[in-house]
C-alpha cells in the first residue's frame, strides 16, 4: 500500500503538470532475480491497469528510452561502470565482509562514525595483486566526494548531509550484478527524469545519489540532478512502519475484498496530503486538479482500516446503479457464492441491488447480504438467533405471519404496517418486532431494509421460513 501511495503520488504530480509537458515513466525495477519473474511482473501491470495510472513511457507503450525493465538494461550499468572506474569515480574494494564488519565494530566502540572507512581507495598495485592472489573477487565502489551536500527536498525543504555521514558506497557487487544505487541514477539520467517522488526510507541515499550525478553529469551521461520530494511513512497498528510483508499492505487482499479503486485511492492520498480542511471524499481528478507536492505533510501517516473502508463505502453510493450491479458480479459467483449458479436469479438482483448499494463498505459483502434470496434456507447464525428470539417470540412470529399472509406483497409500506401490527398486539415497537422476523427470514440481524427484502423474497417463501423458524422454537 505504500507503494501504491507513491506511485499514486508521482502520477498526480505528472497529471497535474501535464499541460506543462510533465510525462509519467513507469519503469520496472527488476533486477533481483531471487524474487522476480514473468508472473511479478504480470501482476505489477495489472495492478497499475486496475489503480487507473496510465503512463506515457514504460512497458507495452514504448519511448524514447526503451527498454523499461532494468534486467534489460545490463550492458548499459556496466557502460557506467567502466566509466565511473576509468574515470577515477569510483574503485574497486576487496575488503570481505568479516573485515568490513570488524572495521566497523571497533569504529561504534571508539564512538566514530561506522560507514566505510575508504581502505581500499588508494590501493597500491602490488596489494591489489595481493588480493587477486588471495582469489578475493572486488565490489565497485563509488569514491564520494570530500564536500557537505546540500538539497532542497520538496516536501521537507533543505536538507545537508556532511562527508563523514556519507561514506563511499558499493555500485556493484561481486559477481557483476549492478546495485540499486547505481541503476537507479544511471536510468534517471538516461530516461532524463526531472522529478522524483519516492519514500522516506530511501532519504539517506539521496546524498549519495546526487554525487553520482553530478559525477555521471562530468561524464556526459546525465543533464542535471533530479529534484526529489521524500514522502512520509506510512504506518500500521502498533505505530510500526506498515511493511511489505504485513498482510495489511498487500494490494490483493483489498482488491479481493471489493474495495474500488477509487476509494482506495481516495483515502491513501489522505494519507500525506490532503484536498482541503474539510472534504474527506473527492474524485481521481479532484485530486489531480489541486495536487501540490508542497502541501504533502512530512510526518508519518497511520494507516486506519476503518477510515480506508468508511471512504471506500462512500464511493460505492456515489457509483451509478447499473455500475454498482456490475461490479458485484465477482463476488455473485463461484468461488464467492455459496448458491448453485442455477440458483442466481437475475431480477431479484436487479431489485435488491439499490438497496444493498447503500450498506455495503466493500462490494464482497454483497455476498452475505443477498445469500438468502438465492439460497433454499438462510444460512442462520446462531448469536443472532439466540439475540432475537426471546421469550415470546414465537407468538410474535405467529402473529407476525398471519398478518404478513394477509397483506399487500406488492408494497414494502403494507408489509410494514403487518409486522407493526403484530408488535403492537404483544406490546412491542416495530424494532423489537422485526428481529424474530429478520432472523427468520434473513438468518442474521442485520442486513438490507427488511421489507424491501421481503417483498424481492416473495410470499411463499417468507411464510415458509417463519414457519420453519416456528418449528425450531417449537423444537
Amino acid at each position: 500500500m505504500g507503494l501504491v501511495r507513491t506511485a499514486l503520488f508521482n502520477w498526480a504530480f505528472a497529471r497535474h503538470h501535464q499541460g506543462s509537458g510533465a510525462q509519467f515513466v513507469f519503469r520496472i525495477e527488476d533486477t533481483d532475480a531471487a524474487r522476480d519473474s514473468e508472473e511479478s511482473y504480470d501482476q505489477l501491470l495489472d495492478a497499475m491497469r486496475w489503480l487507473g495510472f496510465d503512463w506515457d513511457e514504460g512497458p507495452e507503450v514504448g519511448g524514447p528510452h526503451a527498454p523499461y525493465r532494468q534486467s534489460q538494461r545490463m550492458d548499459l550499468y556496466r557502460d557506467v561502470a567502466a566509466k565511473l572506474l576509468d574515470a577515477g569515480r569510483a574503485y574497486h574494494c576487496y575488503c570481505s565482509q568479516e573485515e568490513l564488519d570488524g572495521r566497523r565494530e571497533a569504529a561504534r566502540a571508539a564512538g566514530r562514525p561506522s560507514g566505510y572507512d575508504g581502505h581500499c581507495r588508494d590501493l597500491s598495485p602490488a596489494r591489489v595483486e595481493e588480493y587477486r592472489a588471495e582469489g578475493r573477487e572486488p565490489i565497485v565502489r563509488f569514491r564520494m566526494p570530500d564536500e557537505t551536500i546540500t538539497f532542497t527536498d520538496l516536501v521537507r525543504g533543505e536538507l545537508t548531509f556532511t562527508p563523514e555521514n556519507v561514506p563511499d558506497y558499493g555500485i556493484v557487487r561481486a559477481n557483476g550484478a549492478p546495485l540499486y544505487t547505481l541503476v537507479n541514477p544511471v536510468d534517471d539520467a538516461l530516461m532524463e527524469i526531472t522529478h522524483v517522488l519516492r519514500g522516506e526510507d530511501l532519504l539517506s541515499s539521496t546524498p549519495r545519489q546526487i554525487a553520482l550525478y553530478k559525477a555521471l553529469a562530468d561524464l556526459g551521461i546525465a543533464r542535471g540532478i533530479p529534484a526529489f520530494g521524500h514522502l512520509p511513512y506510512v504506518m500500521g497498528e502498533g505505530n510500526k512502519k506498515l511493511s511489505k510483508r504485513d498482510p495489511q499492505s498487500s494490494l490483493n487482499l483489498y482488491r479481493e475484498r471489493g474495495f474500488l479503486p477509487e476509494g482506495l485511492l481516495n483515502y491513501l492520498s489522505l494519507l500525506g496530503w490532503s484536498l482541503s480542511a474539510d472534504q474527506d471524499i473527492f474524485s481521481v481528478d479532484e485530486m489531480v486538479a489541486a495536487f501540490d507536492v508542497a502541501d504533502v505533510n512530512p510526518n508519518p501517516a497511520r494507516f486506519d482500516l476503518k477510515k480506508c473502508e468508511s471512504i471506500n463505502g462512500d464511493h460505492i453510493r456515489l457509483l451509478d446503479v447499473k455500475d454498482f450491479t456490475e461490479r458485484c458480479r465477482p463476488w455473485l459467483r463461484a468461488p464467492f457464492a455459496p448458491w448453485a449458479p442455477e440458483a442466481f436469479d437475475e431480477a431479484k438482483w436487479q431489485a435488491v441491488a439499490p438497496h444493498a448499494q447503500t450498506r455495503l463498505k466493500v462490494l464482497s459483502e454483497i455476498t452475505d447480504n443477498v445469500d438468502f434470496l438465492f439460497l433454499p434456507e438462510p444460512v442462520l447464525d446462531e448469536a443472532s438467533w439466540a439475540k432475537a428470539m426471546k421469550e415470546g417470540s414465537d407468538a410474535l412470529l405467529r402473529t407476525a405471519r398471519e398478518k404478513l399472509d394477509t397483506a399487500d406483497w406488492t408494497s414494502p409500506d403494507s408489509l410494514k404496517d403487518a409486522v407493526l401490527a403484530a408488535g403492537e398486539a404483544h406490546g412491542l415497537k416495530l424494532g423489537k418486532a422485526q428481529a424474530p422476523v429478520r432472523v427468520a427470514v434473513t438468518g442474521r440481524t442485520v442486513g438490507l431494509p427488511l421489507f424491501e427484502s421481503l417483498e424481492i423474497l416473495g410470499r411463499e417463501a417468507t411464510l415458509a421460513r417463519i414457519d420453519a423458524a416456528l418449528a425450531r422454537l417449537a423444537a
